[in-house]
């Protein structure tokens, strides 16, 4: 029943926005921070072309914002060269340019800015204005996974996993997941809880399976309720309990699955729901409920 799952991420816009500003806080006049910038001053430039980036203190303007960076990306600034990059990435301020884009972001990635990496990473997975090319994909998500990134981490363990751009290497695959599941990423605790389960890359484990795919239930991620209650409809580390299993079940066949296990889980729901009394039942779908309402007010409108 254990079946495991893919996600990709979207190629952010801001990734690297801030990292300027978050290192110049010291500049607060902006005459004094553009006189700074005229003067020459890389981190001044980076700093005002970000605030122009992101309008803060000035209305958001995306030529001044490319030309400012521009000028400190040209002296090698690193925090400068990444947003550059996106910029020419997604046509703003620049006239759409991937080639460039590639440029700037191979240049801060190389200097160790961890956004830059991913972004590229990004790239080459998405064949975003590159040939496909798991590979470099693989390579920059390692970079961005070695300094801590959450999403490379996941993404570098679902190419391992896949043998896309690497060797299969479950073991290495368990490790990152762990790593980002660690982090609070419920998609990693799912796939981590889904590993235990199968005994793959990692000794077979159901409490360790039920305690990861709990958390990554809890935050939405309709796989990993599916296999929890999967745990509960057998005992399989945790006790026995259909009614726990109906309400995951429950959940599961109404969140984010392919068709196949959105069949498979009311399937199981109403297999479940055998073994339970009217009231229980009732009390489950009750929950179930009030579960969908308390997230749905959580859920920020889109």
């Amino acid at each position: 029943m254990f079946r495991l799952f893919t996600r990709t991420f979207p190629i952010p816009s801001l990734l690297l926005a801030m990292t300027c500003i978050a290192v110049a806080q010291s500049v607060q006049d902006f005459a004094a921070l553009k006189a700074k910038a005229e003067s020459g001053d890389s981190t001044a430039q980076c700093e005002l072309g970000q605030k122009y980036e992101m309008g803060i203190g000035v209305p958001i303007d995306f030529v001044q914002a490319a030309f400012w960076l521009r000028r400190a990306a040209e002296q090698g600034n690193a925090d400068a060269q990444g947003p550059l990059g996106v910029l020419y990435l997604n046509g703003r301020g620049v006239p759409r340019d991937h080639a460039k884009a590639l440029f700037w972001l191979h240049k801060a990635a190389e200097q160790g800015v961890e956004g830059a990496q991913i972004n590229l990473a990004m790239m080459y997975s998405e064949g975003e204005g590159v040939p496909k090319d798991y590979t470099q994909a693989a390579f920059w998500y390692r970079k961005a996974a070695e300094q801590g990134n959450v999403d490379a981490e996941y993404n570098l363990a679902v190419q391992l996993m896949n043998g896309k751009g690497v060797s299969k290497d479950y073991v290495q695959a368990a490790f990152w997941f762990r790593k980002a599941a660690e982090k609070g990423d419920s998609g990693a605790e799912s796939f981590l809880g889904t590993l235990y389960g199968e005994g793959v890359g990692v000794p077979q484990d159901y409490a360790l399976a039920a305690d990861w795919l709990k958390k990554g239930a809890l935050q939405g991620e309709a796989e990993a309720q599916l296999n929890l209650g999967v745990l509960y409809a057998q005992g399989h580390g945790v006790p026995q309990d259909y009614a726990e299993a109906y309400f995951w079940f429950d959940l599961a066949a109404a969140g984010r699955l392919d068709s196949a296990k959105v069949k498979a889980a009311v399937s199981m729901r109403e297999e479940t729901a055998l073994h339970l009394t009217p009231t229980d039942l009732s009390h489950e779908q009750e929950r179930a409920r009030r579960w969908f309402e308390d997230h749905a007010a959580k859920t920020p409108a889109q």
